[in-house]
């Protein structure tokens, strides 16, 4: 059995002989792409979003060395007319670039890499005139010429080495040499029908330039026609919890918050599977690989990038512009790049349509959180202590320690907006209660029969806490606060979930620039 060339099914029957979600309807995509000028596809996504899965499938369908069919006889790629048309018709090379990092040195990758290919290939086709000094790219031109072949490749990890090893250095460029050798090379379109790169980084610029610019690139911040095919949708997430007997409302505040192109609602698909697995929704992001670098990145605190973190873990948005990011982990040279790359790598979910980005769901907050624990960020990690005593205190009813709580919150966060009104008041009371989001669903301005309530704090499915219900005043009295709160009515609302309630109205002096609270328990 070839270790690179039609290396047959088997990964793909794994997957269908356990829980498998239909993506098959990538292969269509990718078939319509055959012989023409976006034969050259590179998805990139962030880890565990099922892009091996994915490469397994396209080698599974194309290679024509088995027989797949019943393998997609009843999947949805089965019912498009170009199913029969690709179905095993190509022989299919298989790389998985990570598998050569651990195995050679350094200087040796990329020469290894090409030997091993050749060597795997001419195994394949003994009757082919090759000449001496032929390389990999050549020995693939003369068999496309010498047997009317044309070839199907497929990369997993393809940026294994440029996440690996820094930029400039030779290892880098003489794999990004061989890319364009391969690809690039006039001969390209002779001998590959369809080329499939698959990794977390897009492609490297190098200045302004893809260093593979005839490539169709499919990201997390662009997906392009891909959106639904990798990640799990909502509907897709509904009918595993309906047939594992899962709490759906659980496993989205854990999993769930990615937005994909057009694809509103996505999950991280891995962490899905395995709480179906295990029976409980935990956090399966830390198996995905260290935070070490992620750490290193947020304590670069380019413009205040620090402030952006603080403010995200607080459940709000930051405008990001992905655009100037080289793609190479190494080169950050600002608060977009720092971004872009936390985005790329899944610890930060992307809203194209207001450029916005933001922390996706509970698992990566919990992430994102212990890689601050690892930086010098003291500023942040006593914030997050501080936000638990605020809760705690409020759950208490302590008005005095609420209000110092606010205090020192006002005081840390100047610098992310001016403090002037009833509006910041309320952003600042999002980063104080971030500590609330493990048991509660934080809800700005929650429309009510007779008007809008400040802040809501809804405690999630299986939490046995009071809600909170907060109202804010700017210059007035923290009397007036809870007034309001009972006059019109916003705990009526709350009180469909639950009939434990507490008030608690909160005010700022702007000449003390103290906050007072008065706390109010109800039973509804």
């Amino acid at each position: 059995m070839s270790l690179y060339l039609n290396i047959g099914n088997e990964g793909f029957v794994s997957a269908r002989n356990g829980e498998y979600v239909d993506k098959s309807g990538l292969i269509a995509v990718i078939n319509s792409t055959f012989h023409t000028e976006h034969r050259f596809s590179c998805v990139t996504r962030c880890r565990r979003f099922g892009k091996s899965m994915a490469a397994k499938m396209l080698s599974a369908y194309y290679d024509n060395s088995c027989d797949s069919r019943h393998l997609f006889k009843d999947l949805e790629i089965a019912r498009h007319p170009s199913f029969e048309k690709y179905l095993n018709k190509y022989p299919v090379i298989y790389l998985d670039v990570s598998a050569f990092i651990t195995r050679f040195k350094e200087n040796e990758l990329v020469s290894c890499i090409q030997e091993e290919l050749t060597k795997d290939v001419l195994t394949a086709y003994p009757d082919v005139d090759v000449a001496a000094n032929d390389d990999f790219m050549a020995v693939l031109t003369r068999i496309a010429v010498q047997k009317k072949q044309q070839f199907v490749l497929i990369i997993d990890e393809w940026d294994a080495i440029c996440r690996e090893y820094a930029a400039r250095t030779d290892v880098m460029d003489n794999y990004v040499n061989w890319l364009r050798r391969m690809f690039k090379e006039v001969n390209a379109t002779t001998v590959f029908a369809c080329v499939y790169m698959t990794g977390i980084l897009p492609i490297k610029k190098y200045k302004t330039e893809s260093a593979l610019n005839n490539f169709t690139e499919y990201s997390m911040v662009n997906p392009g026609k891909l959106d639904r095919y990798f990640g799990f949708t909502a509907t897709e997430v509904r009918l595993l919890c309906q047939k594992h007997n899962m709490d759906y409302d659980e496993m989205s505040k854990w999993y769930d918050g990615y937005k994909l192109g057009s694809e509103l609602s996505m999950f991280n698909p891995n962490s899905v599977m395995m709480a179906l697995w295990e029976g409980r929704c935990r956090s399966f992001w830390a198996s995905t690989g260290s935070y070490d670098a992620v750490a290193a990145y947020i304590q670069m605190n380019f413009d205040e990038l620090k402030d952006n973190v603080i403010k995200m873990l607080a459940g709000g948005r930051c405008v990001v512009d992905p655009s100037g990011f080289q793609n190479d982990m190494s080169v950050i040279k600002s608060r977009n790049d720092a971004l872009t790359v936390l985005i790329h790598l899944g610890y930060l979910a992307y809203e194209w349509e207001t450029s916005e980005c933001y922390t996706p769901n509970r698992e990566v907050e919990g992430e994102l959180i212990n890689a601050v624990n690892s930086t010098n960020w003291r500023q942040l990690i006593t914030s997050i202590e501080q936000s638990r005593k605020l809760l705690q205190s409020t759950l208490d009813g302590d008005e005095q320690a609420v209000a110092q709580g606010i205090d020192a919150a006002h005081d840390e966060n100047t610098s992310i907006l001016s403090y002037n009104n009833e509006n910041s008041l309320a952003c600042v009371l999002s980063i104080a209660y971030y500590y609330a989001r493990n048991d509660y669903a934080i809800v700005r301005e929650l429309p009510t029969g007779k008007g809008f309530a400040d802040l809501v704090l809804i405690p999630r499915k299986g939490v046995n806490k009071p809600a909170i219900v907060l109202e804010l005043k700017y210059d007035k009295a923290a009397d007036t606060a809870i007034c309001q709160i009972k006059r019109k009515e916003y705990a009526g609302k709350v009180s469909q979930l639950t009939s434990n309630v507490l008030l608690v109205g909160i005010n700022y002096d702007k000449a003390s620039k103290k906050h007072t609270c008065r706390i109010e328990h109800v039973s509804i």
